[in-house]
């Protein structure tokens, strides 16, 4: 596994490219234009510390799981989706090393592709993107920023304060300053606490949702259908096959590509340029659970009768 301090210059020119390369073949997607708020709303926003948004909470769930996914648009020709794995792997690092807020993370990674979707990328500065987008994401979410050059010291030297704020710079020209995204965890949060889950859920669901970063694939679904699967496949792992989380706002059918996008996730394990996750959640602050999670899936299940 890379540490926050190494370089990926070298590993991401060492990497083959493609002509082109597409984000993932995807199902019909795009949930209901208007979502009824489910019973229970407002006990569950309560739970989440807003009870004072109660009046508000119809627009509140509207707002987060009505959210809609980055264009079906195909990454740079440069770029290819082993080569965004390792700089979000990079980046999960050293979001864990500097004990980042968890929002942090999923905000940095979409600003990363946002930009990788809107335009041509030069591949020796892949790096310094996704750097600069975790710098903008902390601006947004954290009280308290880290200091441009300590973020310079972690890439080893491979770029300088300067080229860091330059690149910040380009950032918000080519998003035009549209930063603000309800992320999945916060999905996450706002489904677990509408179906009453249980830590254990919570924790492997998130497990599960933080995996999904690696994948290019998940980036062209929306953050509520995201944490919905992560949910879901979370539930059905430790309630039974037959579990689901209520309410049930998407159909199996939707959810099922993604849930086999968590799993095989999950089963590749620290595989070189894709660790960080695996191992984050293999330490005993969050219970093994990256290594339950493998032992689980390996187990074998009843057949038809």
């Amino acid at each position: 596994m890379l540490g926050p301090n190494a370089s990926l210059d070298s590993e991401l020119r060492g990497a083959p490219v493609p002509d082109g390369v597409a984000a993932g073949t995807r199902v019909p997607r795009g949930p209901p234009e208007k979502l009824c708020a489910p019973p229970g709303l407002e006990e569950a926003l309560s739970s989440l510390g807003l009870a004072g948004e109660r009046e508000y909470a119809g627009d509140i769930f509207a707002e987060v799981m009505v959210c809609h996914a980055l264009p079906r648009r195909a990454l740079p020709r440069t770029i290819t989706p082993e080569m965004r794995a390792l700089v979000v792997d990079w980046l999960v690092q050293v979001h864990e090393y500097l004990a980042l807020a968890g929002d942090t993370l999923y905000l940095a990674v979409h600003l990363l592709d946002s930009y990788l979707r809107a335009g041509r990328v030069r591949l020796h500065r892949l790096q310094l993107l996704g750097m600069a987008c975790l710098f903008l994401a902390c601006k947004m979410e954290e009280c308290v920023l880290p200091e441009p050059a300590s973020l310079c010291l972690l890439s080893a030297g491979s770029f300088s304060r300067a080229e860091l704020l330059r690149a910040e710079r380009r950032i918000l020209s080519r998003l035009d300053f549209r930063l603000h995204h309800p992320g999945p965890l916060l999905c996450l949060e706002l489904l677990t606490a509408l179906a009453g889950s249980g830590p254990q859920v919570m924790l492997l669901a998130t497990y599960f949702l933080e995996l999904s970063l690696l994948e290019a694939e998940a980036a062209g679904w929306e953050p509520g259908r995201r944490a919905a699967a992560a949910l879901n496949l979370a539930h059905r792992m430790l309630d039974g096959a037959g579990s689901r989380p209520k309410p049930t706002l998407y159909s199996s059918v939707e959810l099922d590509p993604l849930e086999w996008c968590m799993v095989r996730a999950s089963l590749r394990g620290p595989a070189p340029g894709r660790a960080a996750v695996f191992l984050k959640y293999a330490r005993p602050q969050r219970q093994g659970t990256s290594l339950a999670a493998a032992r689980l899936l390996r187990r074998p299940q009843p057949g038809p009768p």
